[in-house]
């Protein structure tokens, strides 16, 4: 089916003709109960055109965001009218940005068919949602897009490229090209260079890309790894207004065997029951204690205590299994409430107060998340994160709408 149509196309890009380091900011929903942290990209920002006045950051989000969206949608036609952008004409850009640790992320900047993605759990399409969508932090997001000029993408979509057959060769293949941009991102983030790709360079990463989905199985090529909100957002502006430029989506490709890529698992805490309790009813839920080859292992940990306990896999991920009991548990019982920790110190720290109970599990390694959403048909929110806040994509490269 997909033999003839390009599953990934190059965009006329905009890029600022200013100063880049005041231009890139990290992604709307990073440092959500961190003011401080807007407030002084708001100062590393100010008296230049920044990407900062022309997205929305969620610690901002409110009942009425009205003023707000129209102050962007203001500054969007300014900088498109005062000559803000330079456009690069039908063409990709290749990322290399140095990450938390000094390795290097490197990705492709293009634009996707939102008629190949959906945000549907167990949907069988090109593009898939890795986590389950919220569908109430969709509308705030359409609202911000529905009257915009310009995208501005954070969203990275995965690949499952082993044998490093799409992105790896553009180092050697880009040697010689100037970058369109080479800066330090702001606030400490790492270093950033981007390189338009040219025409037969594209080509190559479009057969390379359909090379690579002829070999799956059930026609999954992208994994949204993160802005999975942002794309489902884009999805519906495009079902309420389905014009030619609305139908794509500048997104950044990533390969998921990149080395920089590191998954951490999100482990759980539950508040507001006795944690033998929880940890009984856990066990009781999933059938009992199991010793099973293919048993799923939990520490739990509580006070100073420390129980292991494994149960019988009812998802393919630990995580999944324990989510599925969660979900019920929190909506039968009104005092209880669950929170999503980072770091296996910090659960045991939250443990060590009353009535708290930390679970601590194997995380989902990279190459497991493929199968895992073609079998569950997408994880449990916030199953895994990748990398540090800091690594998290900046907004940098637009497309006008």
């Amino acid at each position: 089916m997909n033999g003839m149509k390009n599953v990934f196309s190059p965009a006329d890009i905009l890029l600022p003709r200013g100063d880049f380091s005041k231009w890139a900011v990290i992604a709307c929903d990073q440092y959500t109960s961190q003011p401080e942290y807007w407030q002084r990209v708001k100062e590393c920002a100010a008296g230049s055109p920044s990407a900062l006045n022309i997205i929305f950051p969620e610690v901002y989000l409110s009942a009425d965001n009205s003023k707000k969206i129209a102050e962007i949608n203001d500054s969007m036609k300014n900088y498109l009218e005062s000559g803000v952008f330079q456009t690069l004409e039908n063409t990709f850009v290749y990322v290399k940005r140095t990450v938390t640790g000094g390795k290097t992320r490197r990705g492709i900047v293009g634009l996707i068919d939102l008629e190949d993605y959906s945000y549907e759990k167990g949907a069988k399409t090109l593009i898939r949602a890795t986590e389950e969508t919220v569908p109430e932090r969709i509308p705030p997001r359409v609202e911000i897009r529905r009257d915009a000029l310009l995208e501005i993408p954070h969203a990275m979509l995965l690949i499952d490229d082993p044998d490093m057959t799409v992105i790896a060769p553009l180092d050697e293949k880009t040697a010689h090209e100037k970058p369109v941009y080479d800066f330090d991102l702001m606030l400490g983030a790492g270093h950033i260079t981007g390189k338009a790709l040219n025409t037969e360079i594209s080509v190559e990463v479009q057969a390379a890309l359909n090379r690579l989905l002829s070999k799956s199985d059930d026609n999954m090529l992208f994994a949204v790894g993160d802005g999975n909100h942002s794309l489902a957002a884009a999805k519906e502006c495009y079902r309420l207004n389905k014009t030619e430029a609305s139908r794509y989506a500048l997104v950044e490709i990533v390969n998921i065997h990149d080395e920089s890529l590191e998954f951490e698992p999100i482990y759980r805490a539950v508040f507001g029951e006795s944690p033998e309790r929880v940890i009984n009813d856990f066990i009781a839920y999933a059938g009992g204690e199991y010793r099973g080859e293919n048993a799923q292992k939990f520490t739990c940990v509580y006070g100073d205590k420390k129980r292991e306990i494994s149960v019988r896999p009812l998802s393919k991920l630990c995580v999944g299994t324990l989510q599925g009991f969660l979900n019920g548990y929190v909506k039968e019982n009104d005092k209880i409430s669950v929170d999503y920790i980072h770091g296996e110190d910090a659960v045991k720290k939250l443990a060590l107060n009353k009535n708290t109970v930390g679970f601590i599990f194997k995380g989902m390694q990279k190459n497991e998340l493929f199968d895992a959403v073609r079998q569950d048909g997408s994880l449990p929110r916030k199953t895994f994160s990748m990398g540090n806040a800091d690594d998290k994509r900046f907004y940098l490269e637009a497309r006008k709408l």
